[in-house]
């Protein structure tokens, strides 16, 4: 099982199964709707996805038709999205969850579209908390 919450943790999520076709998406709505470079996007089994807290404070947003995504209100943090096209998987963001995941992302997708900022194959030094100079 896989467990997360939103940033505020006033909306909580169970996964009782995998997640599949786990991808980054460099599309400039899943730039817009993440505010980061990329999203990082994975399809779980409606069947095997609940809210188990917050319910109440999903609001929803469709910017194509059929598809919603839902997010927190209080937070606003991408918490799912579903499509009436096929009502039997949601896709989640990976960045709600805090359970380790044994899945992983299988390829960059949309590249041609990345932010012009973002350098895929960057050689950029790794911290574990701020970087040095920092408050």
């Amino acid at each position: 099982m896989y467990s997360g919450q939103c940033l505020c943790g006033e909306v909580k999520v169970e996964i009782h199964g995998g997640i599949t076709d786990i991808i980054h998406c460099h599309c400039s709505l899943c730039r817009k709707s993440s505010g980061t470079a990329y999203a990082t996007n994975g399809f779980v089994l409606s069947s095997e996805f609940r809210v188990v807290l917050g319910k109440e404070l999903l609001s929803a947003f469709s910017l194509k038709q059929g598809r919603v995504r839902h997010f927190c209100s209080q937070c606003g943090s991408p918490v799912y999205s579903s499509s009436a096209a096929d009502p039997t998987r949601i896709r989640i963001r990976l960045g709600i969850l805090d359970s380790d995941i044994t899945e992983r992302p299988t390829s960059h997708n949309f590249v041609s579209s990345k932010a012009s900022w973002d350098n895929l194959d960057a050689e950029l030094p790794r911290y574990d908390s701020h970087e040095p100079g920092r408050s």
